[in-house]
């Protein structure tokens, strides 16, 4: 069941989420993420912390103007709305990773009240089948090294560590990559909650 993802158009559905694009009434559900010290400061120096809501709205807007499959790519931004409340759980992307661009990135953030619940790794997921139905062979996930929740939901997609580098953002960060032969071999299954 946790394997189960439809796509339609722009907007991507799992059993328990939504992934869709933004809009502009998204900027406070956007602002519980990106404004939370907890989550910005694991996307230094790719996304700063966003102080307030007129901050949020500009980058949305932001978002909003880059279009989805950039350069014949499947690459975007996606709003992840929790599909029983509606309310806006995270935030989900595909884009190419600096600085040549020529890996695409599959990103994750969630709002603190949405922890613990499996989402990241539901949302990434759905993410690399959009990418897959797409064309593309390989996604990865770069994670700060004391990320460890960023670290279990890549794992829980079912990608593998490949290393420590500094070539993106001129950092030292984990890598883990996903093959398209690779989807659907992960433990999705939410597990207890993790702190």
């Amino acid at each position: 069941m946790a394997h189960e993802v439809t796509i339609a158009g722009s907007t991507i559905s799992t059993p328990r989420l939504r992934l869709r694009p933004w809009h502009h009434d998204d900027a406070a559900g956007a602002l519980d993420i990106y404004g939370s010290s907890e989550v910005s400061r694991w996307l230094a120096p790719a996304m700063g912390h966003v102080g307030d809501l007129d901050q949020m709205r500009t980058v949305i807007t932001g978002w909003i103007a880059a279009p989805l499959r950039s350069e014949g790519r499947p690459s975007g931004r996606w709003v992840i709305e929790e599909t029983e409340s509606g309310r806006v759980a995270g935030s989900g992307q595909i884009l190419p990773l600096p600085p040549e661009g020529e890996d695409l990135e599959l990103g994750y953030q969630l709002a603190p009240w949405a922890w613990g619940r499996g989402f990241a790794a539901e949302a990434g997921h759905a993410l690399a089948h959009y990418a897959f139905s797409n064309g593309e062979e390989e996604v990865f996930a770069v994670v700060r090294p004391k990320n460890e929740r960023g670290t279990r939901a890549a794992r829980r997609i079912g990608m593998e560590w490949v290393g420590e580098t500094d070539k993106y953002y001129d950092l030292r960060l984990q890598v883990f990559r996903l093959r398209k032969g690779d989807l659907d071999n992960s433990a999705l299954e939410p597990g207890p909650v993790e702190r």
